[in-house]
């Protein structure tokens, strides 16, 4: 599966964004999806994930509550809404994909978008 993140862009503190990950190929629905966010100088960090079909998810503590994942597998399409957003939440935020479960482990997931940048200004 290939993905693709969009959406990223400048928001202000307090602000929303809404960040997509389109996927192409049929198999989209076989894999549980994540965020992830890299800012600079930091290491790639564990966003959010949801699982295949049910639609169990899963958060980081620093974003609970105010970022929302979700899928829908007829567009092939993953979303992560972002609401009151941070300087914090500055990042590179890439989309991937696992064959597990559901995981917070960047290593399980084998395919990744290429990136899209939030930057949230004070």
């Amino acid at each position: 599966v290939q993905l693709q993140a969009s959406g990223g862009g400048l928001v202000q503190h307090g602000g929303s964004l809404r960040v997509s990950c389109a996927a192409s190929g049929r198999t989209f629905s076989r894999y549980a999806l994540g965020w992830f966010r890299q800012a600079p100088g930091k290491e790639r960090e564990f966003v959010a994930a949801i699982s295949r079909s049910v639609g169990s998810t899963y958060y980081a503590d620093s974003v609970k509550g105010r970022f929302t994942i979700s899928r829908d597998n007829a567009k092939n399409t993953m979303y992560l809404q972002m609401n009151n957003l941070k300087t914090e939440d500055t990042a590179v935020y890439y989309c991937a994909a696992t064959a597990d479960y559901l995981s917070i482990d960047r290593y399980k997931y084998f395919y990744w978008g290429q990136g899209t940048l939030v930057t949230v200004s004070s």
